[in-house]
């Protein structure tokens, strides 16, 4: 049984591909959906930019800056599904959801302060690194180093 997991587990991606079930559909779903989202937006990007750029290059009345683009996106879009779906990949993703149910949060308030003092740091360093700066090229100004 365990050399059967670790035979799906360990199926290469290509033939992944061309199957159309869904690995451990109730497991991880957020993260794998989250990514499975980030990877269509920037399929989608990435076709619409390819249709703009041939549109340019292109004479008008042809359909090529229609049609590659939308191949393109249609074959990213399966893409996207079939990998947030590849054993090795999906395991990674539900291990990963795992993992941030495990985390505690901070409160509204927590997160509120952490965030002021952090912001107050980073102003106070700032600050002391731009004085420091000023006073050094003073400081070589007074001997002639720097004019």
């Amino acid at each position: 049984m365990s050399r059967d997991i670790a035979q799906a587990n360990n199926s290469p991606l290509i033939s992944e591909l061309f199957q159309a079930s869904v690995y451990k559909p109730t497991q991880g779903r957020i993260v794998r959906q989250a990514t499975a989202l980030a990877i269509w937006v920037i399929v989608g990007l990435g076709a619409w930019q390819l249709n703009s750029t041939m549109k340019s290059m292109m004479t008008a009345g042809s359909y090529w800056p229609t049609v590659v683009p939308g191949v393109v996106l249609v074959a990213g879009l399966w893409f996207g599904f079939r990998l947030v779906n590849w054993p090795r990949f999906a395991d990674f993703l539900i291990a990963v959801e795992a993992e941030m149910n495990k985390v505690s949060w901070p409160s509204k308030d927590e997160l509120i302060r952490a965030s002021i003092v952090v912001i107050f740091t980073i102003f106070f360093l700032a600050t002391t690194l731009f004085l420091f700066d000023v006073l050094w090229q003073w400081f070589f100004n007074v001997l002639g180093v720097t004019s």
